[in-house]
C-alpha cells in the first residue's frame, strides 16, 4: 500500500514541477493564458487574447474555468517555487540513497 502512496506522491510532485515551469511569456501568452489584463498583439501569430476575468460562458460576477486555471498555474508559480526545489533535493536524496 506504501508503494501506491510512493508513486501517487511522484507523480502529483512530477505534476505540479511541470505547472511550476510553465513560462508566461513563451507558453502561455500564445494560448491567451496570462495574468496581465493588457497583452501585446504579435503580428507573426494571432494567439494573444486579453485576459477575460468572467471565464467561457460565465454570467457577469461569476468566475470561469479559464481565469481559476490561470489563477492556479499563478499561484503555483509563486508560491511553490521554493519548497518545491527543497522538496524535489529530498526526493533525489532518497532515491539515490534507497533507491
Amino acid at each position: 500500500m506504501s508503494s501506491l502512496f510512493g508513486t501517487i506522491f511522484k507523480v502529483s510532485l512530477l505534476f505540479i514541477n511541470g505547472i511550476a515551469v510553465l513560462n508566461e511569456e513563451r507558453f502561455l501568452a500564445r494560448i491567451g493564458w496570462t495574468t496581465s489584463s493588457q497583452q501585446l498583439r504579435d503580428t507573426n501569430t494571432g494567439f494573444h487574447q486579453p485576459y477575460n476575468q468572467d471565464g467561457y460562458g460565465a454570467t457577469q460576477g461569476e468566475v470561469g474555468i479559464k481565469s481559476r486555471m490561470i489563477d492556479l498555474i499563478s499561484a503555483v508559480r509563486t508560491l511553490m517555487r521554493i519548497p518545491l526545489i527543497a522538496i524535489n533535493i529530498l526526493v533525489i536524496l532518497y532515491e539515490l540513497a534507497l533507491g
